[in-house]
């Protein structure tokens, strides 16, 4: 790609542009033009909550939706459709460097010692929305706060939150993005408009990673085997077709069904790997993944026993998970319990 305008996050991937400055919005073309269209009536809630699985793009259609805001101030005059930003206008630049005084994006902030970021979204970030609300707009144009995700919020940082939403100011709009709204404070999703997006279908997931100018192997029998797994998700996708995560989900599989001491050390190894992070990451995500799925078909033929069972594997899981990320604990040993764990709670 192009040099890179927006700051790296905690979730960037090498090559693949931010939402902020990818002007390709593929699917969800029903929902952004419901979006213009109540804009241009004035209609538009103070906030949404845009919900939906990770990576279908539910923040590059947030953005699209600020560029929009911001490049037709008078709603009257906007189009009926939710027009695709210009990479080369002054807007869309600044926007996506992160410099439009127009836009303020929340997520998970660098730590302090400057490596690596944040676990949570922290109290200290939401309170730049006071900041930002208390200046005024020198134009008179909108203002647009993206919380991304609005998950990774703290109980503080979601009270703080409330507080923004429970009075907003006139030409604000919140645009919270979730992966899982149930998570999020009731206070806060009632004072918000559901915005729900669909998994992109094979069609749409194949153009977007073409539009990111990733190879797709050709076929539609191909294209609906990567949509199937990654669940519709262009996030997902890249990390299946371009970091190894479909060899590591067929390895992670194989060991559930039958533990290879040696076959364990060897994947656990690449995990442990110094530029393996994201791979490790891919990994924790298929046993939660496995143990999930191993519990709702418990479930479904009425083993609620064994569901139940599945169920507290899988909270311990990602409770170990979250321990070896926040304290940095050794990552070939948390793979090999994870194995062992994983191998054990499917044979019983």
């Amino acid at each position: 790609m192009a040099d890179r305008l927006a700051p790296e996050h905690h979730d960037t991937l090498d090559g693949i542009p931010e939402p902020a400055e990818n002007p390709h919005l593929h699917g969800h073309a029903e929902t952004a033009d419901m979006l213009a269209s109540a804009y241009r009536a004035g209609k538009l809630p103070h906030a949404l909550l845009v919900s939906g699985a990770a990576g279908i793009g539910k923040a590059t259609l947030a953005f699209r939706l600020a560029n929009h805001l911001l490049r037709y101030p008078q709603a009257g005059q906007a189009p009926q459709a939710l027009q695709a930003p210009d990479p080369s206008s002054p807007i869309f630049r600044q926007v996506a460097q992160g410099a439009h005084p127009g836009v303020l994006h929340l997520t998970r902030p660098p730590n302090e010692k400057g490596t690596g970021f944040k676990t949570v979204l922290t109290v200290e970030e939401i309170r730049r929305i006071n900041r930002f609300l208390s200046m005024t707009s020198h134009d008179g144009s909108w203002r647009v706060v993206i919380v991304d995700p609005a998950d990774d919020m703290n109980t503080n940082a979601a009270n703080a939150l409330l507080k923004n939403l429970e009075e907003p100011p006139s030409r604000v709009l919140f645009v919270l993005i979730t992966h899982s709204p149930g998570a999020l404070l009731p206070t806060i999703r009632s004072r918000c408009q559901v915005v729900r997006l669909s998994p992109l279908a094979p069609g749409d997931l194949v153009a977007a990673l073409t539009s990111l100018g990733l190879e797709v192997p050709a076929g539609d029998g191909v294209a609906r085997a990567l949509a199937a797994r990654s669940g519709g998700s262009v996030r997902r996708a890249i990390l299946l077709s371009q970091y190894g995560g479909v060899e590591i989900a067929e390895k992670t599989e194989k060991l559930a069904r039958a533990h290879d001491m040696r076959e364990a050390h060897r994947l656990a190894d690449a995990l442990a790997a110094r530029d393996a992070a994201i791979q490790f990451e891919l990994f924790n995500e298929h046993v939660l993944e496995l143990l999930s799925q191993a519990a709702s078909a418990a479930a479904r033929t009425g083993d609620t026993a064994r569901a139940d069972r599945l169920a507290q594997q899988w909270q311990q899981s990602r409770l170990a998970i979250a321990e070896t990320d926040t304290y940095n604990l050794d990552r070939k040993q948390h793979a090999l319990t994870m194995i062992a764990r994983l191998h054990e709670s499917l044979r019983m």
